[in-house]
């Protein structure tokens, strides 16, 4: 386990100079689970967070979504909602689906670094392959190891990054003090595998660079959907990107 110290600014995403990217950014996530969403009307669970968008979005693409916010867990075990109630929210903690049946839902969405955000991610994931069906599908973002060897680097911290290759868990403390978990591709797929998910795509969320990004949008705001485009058909290379998405199947 790898730990640095406090997170220097370039870890928050606030930074008004990359307004622009993170503006695409989004526009790329939208874009990627628009594509990872079944034609067929599902039950899906999100646990994304407070901040994700992806409920409304699966709904709005004709699906049954029940959203987890952080709160008291609800009594009893919870079936799918049925046809036609779109988005569903319940209280309970993203990080323990104990309160879902097995096998329940068709798909989990947990974006919006999910994984990372819950250190002790192998047994979320253990959850997430319980409450899918056979077949069932994952869809994740986690913030990449590129991210923490950037943070490590910018703070000084040498030893650990010369310790990074054999570390098997990497955990950077954000300003706020909690803790993000960054993973390489070799990270999720143990992950995955562990959990009885077996890793499809794993990808990039952005291989253009913020400073691209930025300067094309200042040159042509209107070139949003050309850069989308060119994110979603660009070569995915794991070393580059500060956070990677999976695409996981729990076996039939």
């Amino acid at each position: 386990m790898t730990v640095a110290a406090p997170a220097s600014p370039l870890a928050v995403a606030g930074d008004a100079s990359l307004a622009d990217y993170w503006r695409f950014h989004r526009a790329v996530a939208t874009a990627q689970l628009a594509a990872w969403l079944p034609l067929d009307p599902q039950f899906l669970v999100d646990i994304s967070g407070p901040h994700g968008r992806c409920a409304a979005q699966a709904a709005r693409a004709g699906h049954n979504v029940l959203r987890v916010e952080a709160g008291p867990p609800p009594a009893g075990t919870r079936s799918p909602p049925g046809p036609g109630h779109g988005v569903v929210t319940v209280s309970a903690d993203p990080g323990s689906l104990r309160f879902l049946a097995d096998g329940c839902a068709d798909g989990v969405i947990a974006d919006d670094r999910t994984l990372s955000r819950y250190v002790a991610a192998e047994y979320l994931a253990a959850e997430i392959a319980r409450v899918l069906r056979p077949g069932g599908r994952l869809l994740a973002s986690v913030d990449s190891l590129v991210l923490g060897m950037a943070i490590l680097a910018e703070q000084r911290h040498w030893a650990e990054l010369t310790d990074l290759p054999s570390a098997e868990v990497l955990l950077i403390p954000w300003p706020d003090g909690t803790f993000t978990r960054c993973y390489g591709d070799q990270h999720l797929r143990d992950l995955c595998a562990e959990a009885g998910l077996k890793p499809g795509v794993i990808r990039p969320r952005t291989v253009l660079s913020p400073s691209m990004v930025t300067r094309v949008l200042h040159r042509d705001p209107k070139a949003m959907g050309r850069l989308v485009q060119a994110e979603l058909t660009a070569e995915a290379d794991e070393s580059v990107g500060i956070q990677l998405v999976v695409m996981a199947r729990k076996p039939a």
